[in-house]
């Protein structure tokens, strides 16, 4: 246990829904919106904790020994809205990393993170 208790250090708190552990109330709250949108037809094919390869795994040329891990992005839900994907994140905070990051998605990939 940290010293928040149960919190991580921007204050989120784990929540289970759906037998499913969210790491922030405000996650799982968008989780439940964006199942009801896709009961109702609005949205469809949701997905959770979508990985994506921003930089790849860098490997010694001489021992192809791996000297970097690859640098991911994991897209709190992925959707179809109006026929567009859609890549969204849940933010309480917008870490240096995550900031990076998104701009990575935006260079790599040609995603715009929608950010709720």
């Amino acid at each position: 246990m940290n010293y928040f208790g149960n919190r991580s250090k921007y204050h989120a708190k784990k929540t289970v829904v759906d037998g499913i552990e969210f790491d922030s109330r405000k996650e799982a709250k968008r989780w439940q919106e964006l199942r009801l949108l896709e009961k109702a037809g609005a949205i469809s094919d949701l997905k959770r904790q979508v990985k994506y390869e921003l930089i790849p795994a860098q490997k010694d040329p001489a021992t192809g020994k791996v000297i970097e891990r690859a640098c991911t992005y994991i897209a709190d839900f992925s959707y179809i809205e109006d026929g567009i994907r859609i890549t969204e994140d849940t933010k309480g905070f917008r870490t240096d990393a995550y900031r990076i990051k998104r701009k990575l998605m935006l260079q790599k990939y040609g995603i715009r993170i929608r950010e709720t």
